[in-house]
């Protein structure tokens, strides 16, 4: 599906005012002691607050006034059919044990699905004010009036590279011990900041990101990120990941090779 500049500057303002929709409910719930959370998984903890729900449905409201013909998938109210072949994937709060934690490495993702992955993706951090936006072949990091270039830094080699994940065990055993075998050629891992992990990598901070067991909404926003700043996201095959599932993200096509060959040694 190609866009016309002012089709692709339109579907940026959308993505934009579903952000600032999602950021006035995310931050009215951020840091407050009352907020009661619920937990989505019988014999395990997946946490969903009341900022979730809002928040995803604050950016449903946009589209309905704003792009009624599109499909939405959001991580909270699920599947909306649509007519234009376009459809918006949504995690209103990507990292919520951080956000109930007070820790501000959570994320506000949203993905524009044409039909074979995104062609848009946004990484918005509603506390520190940063929005990290990735699309049409280019991305930008904002904030306020600032608005720089973003483009992933090259590293040829795994000895030079800083990789990051969300939970020190990836996975299932056999993917963590994949992770871990890349984990022990890189100069230094770091753990624990969800999507923001992307941004960092977008903005040519790290150089990996590795997970496993990731669903369509919390990737596809990150995914045009990262491609928009030039970086590759795949699965640990190579193949597409904007699905979910295992998932490699690398700022430099030879570290991605090197850390491909590792995943898939065993």
């Amino acid at each position: 599906m190609q866009f016309t500049q002012p089709q692709q500057q339109a579907l940026q303002a959308v993505a934009c005012e579903m952000a600032e929709a999602a950021r006035a409910v995310t931050l009215k719930y951020f840091r407050k002691p009352a907020l009661a959370v619920d937990n989505k998984e019988a014999g395990g903890f997946d946490p969903v607050t009341i900022a979730d729900r809002e928040a995803e449905q604050a950016m449903r409201a946009v589209l309905a006034k704003r792009r009624p013909g599109d499909a939405i998938f959001g991580e909270e109210f699920g599947k909306t059919a649509g007519i234009s072949g376009l459809t918006w994937v949504l995690d209103p709060i990507d990292g919520t044990r951080a956000f109930i934690s007070g820790a501000p490495t959570w994320g506000v993702l949203i993905g524009l699905d044409a039909g074979q992955g995104p062609v848009l993706g946004v990484i918005d951090q509603p506390f520190t004010g940063e929005r990290f936006i990735g699309g049409f072949g280019a991305a930008s990091w904002q904030r306020g009036g600032e608005k720089t270039p973003l483009k992933v830094r090259a590293c040829a080699a795994l000895s030079d590279a800083t990789l990051m994940a969300t939970f020190p065990n990836i996975g299932n055993e056999a993917e963590s011990a994949g992770f871990d075998a890349v984990s022990a050629e890189c100069k230094l891992t770091r753990y624990g900041i969800d999507c923001y992990a992307y941004a960092l990598l977008a903005m040519g901070q790290i150089d990996l990101v590795i997970e496993a067991g990731l669903n369509a909404y919390d990737v596809q926003g990150p995914i045009g990120v990262v491609q928009g700043a030039g970086g590759i996201v795949t699965d640990w095959q190579g193949g597409p990941a904007h699905n979910g599932g295992q998932v490699i993200a690398a700022g430099d096509a030879r570290l991605h090779e090197a850390a491909l060959e590792i995943l898939n040694r065993g």
